[in-house]
């Protein structure tokens, strides 16, 4: 059987933690910043586990993460 093949868009944008939860970073802090706090840009920067609704489709895209 071959191997499977990884989604590389995927690969970039997610990593997992130790305990083997999916970690992404958090969308809307490229640009148009002027109108946004500050307090929302440095929640932004920080990033967030992923979604129990979301988690099996980018395992899927992961196979070997």
């Amino acid at each position: 059987m071959p191997k499977m093949k990884t989604n590389r868009g995927a690969a970039k944008r997610f990593r997992t933690t130790g305990t083997g939860k999916i970690v992404r970073n958090k969308a809307f802090a490229s640009h148009i910043l002027t109108k946004k706090t500050t307090k929302l840009k440095r929640g932004l920067r920080k990033s967030t586990v992923l979604d129990r609704t979301n988690t099996r489709n980018v395992k899927r895209m992961l196979p070997y993460i």
